[in-house]
């Protein structure tokens, strides 16, 4: 069972980079996709309107001026609910890698913005959303390490809800703010799952290693 579970998710990762790769493809050779063509006209509607300012609040929330300070605070969180390294390691390392990893493939493909909007974190190329796909992993990993020491499903529905919800208007912000198209978006989310799937089960076999260390 095991077994066969193991190779459905390496099914769906190799789907997913394949999907993600043909996606990049396409960008790169100055193809616009329908789906931003047909949602262009929405941004400009809400423009200069409460939930333009809304969502210019919650964008900050992806921010690096927020998110660095929350990731030393988290990790030293995480170190001190598991009296071990191995999740504040993971948490960090993984969400420094995902910045890393959007930045090189925003070189890959260079994507101009919608617009520019330095004060949002909003320059250089567009795809994927850094804010999508950074906070994918980020907060991904805290409701996962939240959720894992919490007694009771409900609590842990509760915050897995939360840091979901939380996610998507993050990334959403991006687009509503007019600083990323809406594919863009999408494949931050998508990127940044995939990520978010290998460090879990990055973090799982290092805690199973651990836990049952080698013989002789």
């Amino acid at each position: 069972m095991k077994i066969r579970t193991s190779y459905l998710y390496g099914l769906i990762f190799m789907v997913g980079i394949v999907l993600t790769l043909l996606w990049m493809y396409k960008l790169m050779n100055q193809t616009v996709p329908y789906v931003d063509q047909w949602t262009r006209d929405l941004v400009s509607r809400l423009d200069n309107t409460e939930v333009y300012t809304m969502f210019r609040w919650i964008t900050e929330l992806g921010s690096s001026t927020f998110t660095i300070p929350f990731v030393i605070v988290m990790a030293i969180v995480f170190w001190w609910l598991y009296r071990n390294m191995l999740p504040a390691l993971i948490f960090s390392l993984g969400t420094l890698f995902t910045h890393y990893f959007n930045v090189a493939i925003k070189q890959l493909v260079e994507r101009e913005r919608p617009s520019i909007l330095i004060a949002a974190n909003a320059e250089g190329h567009s795809f994927p959303s850094g804010h999508a796909m950074i906070s994918m992993v980020c907060y991904g990993l805290v409701a996962f390490f939240l959720s894992k020491r919490l007694k009771g499903a409900k609590k842990k529905q509760l915050v897995q809800v939360f840091f979901a919800g939380l996610i998507v208007l993050i990334g959403m912000s991006r687009y509503i703010i007019n600083v990323h198209y809406l594919t863009d978006v999408l494949a931050g989310f998508f990127i940044g799952f995939l990520c978010l799937f290998g460090f879990i089960r990055l973090y799982q076999w290092l805690a199973d290693k651990q836990a049952s260390p080698s013989r002789g």
